[in-house]
Parts: C-alpha cells; structure tokens; sequence
C-alpha cells in the first residue's frame, strides 16, 4: 500500500515484538472502536487473553481488561464495548463514551477499519476532541489492500493530529510499530481537549460549546452533555465540585441554550447534529486519504444469495441443518465412548471402595448419587457441545450472524420487536443467561424487555444434548446416514418450534404486556472473512465448551446427592422421592409425561443439563444405570413406558419452561423488574403446558 514511516510497522519483525503479558497495572489503554473492525482481536493479540470476538454488532457489552509488559513498563488494556460515536444511543454505546471521556486512561487506542474508513474516523474524531492523549491503529490493511484501496497513513497522521499506525490484528508480527508508539505517547504531555465542532452548518452548536466548554475546564464532552438536556448534578464525579452551586457554570449553559434556541437547534436535536457533523468531516478526511483502484460493488454476489427474498430463509435453513448434522453423527461415537469409560471407573471405585470397607451410605452417597449423575452429565453433554460450538462459532466469525438479523428484521416488526431480537437469540443458542446479557444491544427498553422474556424458548446448550439424546433414542433408532439425517432434521424442527414460540409468545406479549411502536434499527452487513480455524477451535473449547461443562458439574454434584438422599430417605416405608412424584404425577401424566420427568424438571432448575440424568436415576433407583451411554438410557426409559409421544411431550417442555436459575438471575439483574422477571418465569411455562396438553390429548 506504499507504507513509509511509521507505516512500516506493517513489515516489522518478529523481533520487534519485545512484550509478555503481565499482572494489571501502570499505564491504561482504553482499547475503542466501531463493532467488526477487529477491537477485541487486537486484544487478544496484545493481551494474550481468550476474549471471545464475533463478526457482529453488540458482540462486546462488557469492559474485559489485560495487561502486558513491554520494555519494562506494564500497561493495562481495557476492551471497551464497540461504538460508532462519542455521542451514543445505546447502553453499551454510552458505557464507552463515559469511559473514553472520564475512566481515567492514559491513552486511548482508537481502532479503525481500513476498508471502512468514513465511519471509522467519526469515532476517530470524537475521540480526539475529549482523550488526553490518542493514537489510531488502522486495521484490516491487509483486507484493504486485497480490495484495491490505498491510504496516505502520513497525511491521515498529519490531518488528524496524533499518531497513526497500520496493523493487521490478527498477525502479530505487525503490533511492533504500534506498541513502540503507544510507549511514546504516554510520555508525552497530554494535550488538551478540542473545543471546536466540526459542524460547520450550525453555528450555534459551536459557540453553545464554546461558552459552555470555557467554564467546564475546556471539556467538550460535558459541556455537550448538559446542552443535550442531562441534569447539572450529573456532571459533579466528574468534575470534582457540584456545578449547580457555581454561577458561572450555570450563566454559561443558560447562555449556551439560548444561543441553540436563537439558530433553531432544540436540545433534542443537539446531539444529532453533533454526530452528523463528525460524519461530515470523517467522509471529507477519508476521501482525502484514501484511493481505490476498482469501484466497489453494492451488494456481493453471496449476499444476493443470503439475503434474498427467495433464497434466503432456505440456505440458512440449510446451514444450520448442516452443522445440526455433522453435531449428531459425530456425537455418537465420543458420547458411546465416555459412557463405557465412565462405566469401567465406576466398577473400580465400587471395588476400591469395598475393599475399603467404606460404609453403603457413603458408597451410596458418592457412588450411586454424586459420580452417577455427574458420569451422565459428561458423558451426555461433552460430544455434542465439543463439535457445536465451534461449528456455529465459525460461522459466527465468518459474518453470517448479521444477514440472519437482516432476513429476520421483517417478521419480527411484524410481531412487534425489531431484528437485533435474532442475535440475543442465537447467543440463546449457546447459553440463554448470555443471550439475556446481550439484549443490551437493543436500544428500545420496550424491545429489549421482549427479547429477555422470550430468549429462554432458544434450546440453549443445557438442553441441546438431552433434545438429541431423546431424538436418537425414539425418533431415529435406525442408526447409520439415514438415522443421522433424520436426527438431525428432528433438531431442525425442535429449533423452528422454539422461533415460531418466540414469534408467538413475542405477538402476545407486544399487544399485552409491552404494547408499543416497533422501532428501526441500522445494522452493519461486515464483509465476509476467513475464520482462523485453529483458535476457533481452541477458543470455543475453553471458553465455551469447557465453561458450560464446569457450570453443568458444579450443579450436577450436589443435586446427585440430593436425589439420592430423596431415594434413600423414607417416610411410611417409601422414599421421599416417589412420595414427591407420585403427588405430581397426574399433572405430569396429564402433559404426556409422568410424576419422576416432571420432578427431575423441577429439581433441575439449577441447571438444565442434570434434568435427564436426574430422571435416568429416579427411574432406576439407587445403584442401578450400569451404563451411561445412549443405549442404556434408552432401555431406562422404555422400561418405565416411554413412547414417542411421552418422548416428543419431554421435548417440547425442555424447550418451553422455565429459565434456568442462572438465566433468571440474569433477568433480574438486567431489568430490576419484577414484573419482567416473572414473566419470563411463567410465559415460556405457559407455553410449554399448554402444547404438552394438546400433544398429549390428540397423539397420547
């Protein structure tokens, strides 16, 4: 790209690279940027951590931290949540801002996108105009050059005012450059903030913050805030004194205002032409910068596809059924393979313990309630989770996720939410207290609330391996190709249900409980990229694959005993266990299942992942489950009457019912509504009862 200077950080070697990651502390890095341009990749890279990126808008709504330690002195990098402008809209989006403007760092690193230059320098620009110091890492030069375009990283430097340095984040070999010029910019002096506004067209917003800016320590930022509207008493933390006892503080935001009002631009209005204005000078400061050899095409050729209104809904339905596919014939085999080593561990402890002369109740208590339940829930869950994860997490980092929300975005204004709903639903897929989290990216409290309700219809990966283990058992007993396809289909099915209850339930609620206009959204289509396979893998395995596993055999341990306690205990020569089921038994029989699945369910509620095994067990009684593979669970249940139409009412209402325990503490700490949190108790419930009852009546 004709890099000279600092430019040729891109070619710097190996050797350049003279940091290691270290403990937190000394300088800070506020790591900012627009969503896809690479932010949490550069990171990692830096940082050495496992923070998990995806190709799409809202992916980051927290602040991750590392450290590294480079040429003797530690820096602490804070991985902000992605934005497009100092001047937010969204919770996630005024986190950052706050941050950059007052979390105290020592230097902002402003994250660019090369190929996407215009929005980028918005950010850029804003971020000048408040930090103590700046440096901008344009990213992506690779994918740039790959694309015809060249930038003037000279001029760009020279034009805004603070370094500027081109870096593929994902090749380390490229970040020597950019560290030796962040160790040279926290020694200099900080400068001081930029008063000006690039908003040439309203003069008022310019002298508003002028005047405003002079008596708020020259600081742009909050001046701009308090002409929005903001209360005086918000802006004392960060000033240090109350600005409404200063009359100067006061007299100046009056003058300001009235300034604003005498040009016609309302408080409502402030910010949005303060954006836009930055918008103005980032496209002018772009087209200086930048050439391009061949013109850009509107729309790909795979987009067409993706995103067409034929094609569309059908190749999603395929890819997904792809990676349902390949999940559930290449589970069999590890899921076989842990049961019979989980089988032939459990015989040698019975012996060691025997041996010992352990006393039953301890035998029974570790053996029979603890390592039995815990053997299933690894055995069940490992296989499936292994091969899923990092399958839907390569399709996420390639840029699928956002046409999903794209394609999406019609049927969803339909019933009354907006398309970043389908997001929060496919993080549901891997956990649903994530998914919960993640409705932060939509912007409408009303829209956000309706996406928490309904995310725990999304079977997430507590439920994912008891949905295939019941499907190989009753519904694609045949084995081979052909019981794989149809396994796999079943699962494709069993994930329609769960978005059509969403639809649904969603409909209801928008017309009920959440009434209100549906509101528009703008989300970035990134540019298709090559995922790297390899940390796809590793990553999704121990961030995802592992955790869940972690959280599934902290909860296992404890209800196993729990269980066992209910068997073994006994009130009126019967155990405590089948008094409980037997009570609950004609409401279970009435869903299509019985009084043992509905109080597995119940005791369950810590996690999902134990619901299965627990049952497996109250069937069984104490001692017994001499093998954990899929075979043997499916004899279990055939012995105690399972048929498809008990099997398929299980399905349904592991897809309908409450949220886990995790999940729903996730609610209430997102919404501090209690009104919001009992729904999401009781809606997906509702559901569940409902379709069980009405399977069970015409198929029982």
């Amino acid at each position: 790209m004709g890099l000279s200077g600092r430019e040729s950080g891109l070619g710097a070697a190996r050797a350049d690279l003279d940091f290691r990651v270290g403990e937190g502390g000394g300088y800070r890095i506020a790591l900012a940027g627009n969503p896809n341009v690479g932010k949490s990749t550069l990171f990692n890279a830096l940082s050495g951590l496992n923070q998990h990126t995806g190709n799409w808008a809202g992916k980051t709504v927290k602040c991750a931290e590392g450290s590294i330690t480079y040429r003797g002195e530690k820096y602490t990098l804070v991985d902000i949540p992605g934005t497009y402008s100092m001047y937010p809209a969204s919770p996630e989006e005024r986190v950052a801002a706050d941050y950059i403007a007052f979390g105290g760092c020592d230097i902002t690193l402003v994250v660019c996108d090369a190929t996407a230059l215009e929005r980028s320098l918005a950010l850029a620009l804003g971020v000048i105009g408040v930090s103590r110091r700046t440096v901008v890492a344009v990213n992506l030069c690779d994918e740039a050059e790959r694309r015809g375009i060249s930038i003037d990283f000279a001029a760009l430097e020279e034009r805004l005012g603070v370094p500027v340095v081109p870096v593929v984040a994902k090749k380390k070999r490229t970040l020597g450059v950019l560290l030796a010029t962040l160790a040279e910019t926290v020694g200099r002096e900080a400068s001081a903030p930029d008063t000006s506004v690039p908003c040439e067209e309203a003069e008022g917003i310019a002298v508003a913050l002028a005047r405003g800016g002079e008596v708020l320590g020259a600081h742009r930022y909050i001046a701009a805030k308090l002409l929005e509207g903001a209360p005086v008493g918000a802006a004392e933390k960060y000033l240090g004194y109350p600005p409404e006892e200063d009359g100067a503080v006061l007299a100046a935001l009056e003058c300001a205002r009235k300034q604003l009002l005498t040009n016609g631009v309302t408080p409502e209005a402030f910010a949005e032409s303060l954006a836009e204005g930055l918008i103005v000078r980032s496209g002018e400061l772009a087209r200086a910068v930048r050439t391009e050899k061949r013109r850009r095409e509107a729309l790909s050729p795979l987009d067409k596809i993706l995103t067409g209104k034929i094609s569309a809904y059908p190749v999603m339905l395929a890819l997904l059924f792809l990676v349902l596919f390949i999940t559930v014939t290449l589970a069999n085999y590890p899921s076989r393979w842990l049961g019979l080593a989980f089988d032939a561990l459990g015989g040698g402890l019975y012996f060691i313990f025997d041996s010992l002369g352990a006393p039953s109740w301890l035998r029974g208590a570790l053996l029979d309630g603890v390592y039995t339940v815990l053997a299933e829930v690894v055995s069940v869950m490992l296989p499936p989770m292994a091969i899923f994860f990092p399958l839907f997490t390569l399709l996420e980092d390639v840029g699928l996720l956002p046409r999903v929300a794209y394609n999406l975005d019609r049927p969803f204004r339909c019933v009354g939410a907006c398309g970043k709903q389908s997001l929060t639903m496919c993080m549901g897929l891997g956990c649903n207290a994530a998914g919960i989290v993640g409705c932060r990216i939509i912007d409408s409290p009303r829209e956000r609330a309706l996406a928490i309700v309904t995310n725990s219809l999304m079977p997430c990966n507590g439920r994912f391996p008891t949905v295939i283990l019941l499907i190989g058992c009753f519904f694609a007993a045949s084995g081979g190709l052909l019981g794989s396809l149809i396994s796999a289909a079943s699962l494709l099915l069993v994930i329609i249900l769960g978005v059509l209850a969403t639809f649904l339930l969603t409909f209801i609620l928008s017309r009920t409980a959440y009434r209100g206009e549906s509101s528009f959204f703008t989300i970035e289509m990134p540019p298709f990229r090559t995922p790297n396979v390899a940390g796809v893998l590793v990553r999704s395995f121990l961030d995802r694959t592992l955790y869940v596993l972690g959280r599934a055999v902290t909860v296992a341990a404890p209800a196993g005993l729990l269980i066992w306690l209910l068997i073994t205990l006994r009130a009126g020569g019967v155990p405590i266990f089948y008094h409980i089921t037997g009570f609950l038994d004609p409401l279970g029989r009435l869903m299509g299942m019985d009084g043992v699945m509905l109080t597995a369910f119940i005791l369950g509620f810590p996690a999902n992942e134990i619901v299965l095994p627990l049952a497996v067990i109250g069937y069984s009684g104490v001692g017994i489950a001499e093998a954990l593979g899929t075979a043997s669970i499916g004899e279990v249940l055939l012995a105690n009457g399972w048929d498809t139409t008990r099997a398929a009412c299980v399905i349904i209402f592991s897809l309908m019912h409450w949220p886990c325990s995790t999940s729903l503490i996730s609610v209430w700490r997102e919404t501090r509504s209690v009104r919001t949190t009992l729904l999401s108790l009781f809606c997906p419930t509702a559901l569940g009862f409902i379709l069980t009852v009405a399977v069970n009546l015409i198929f029982g």
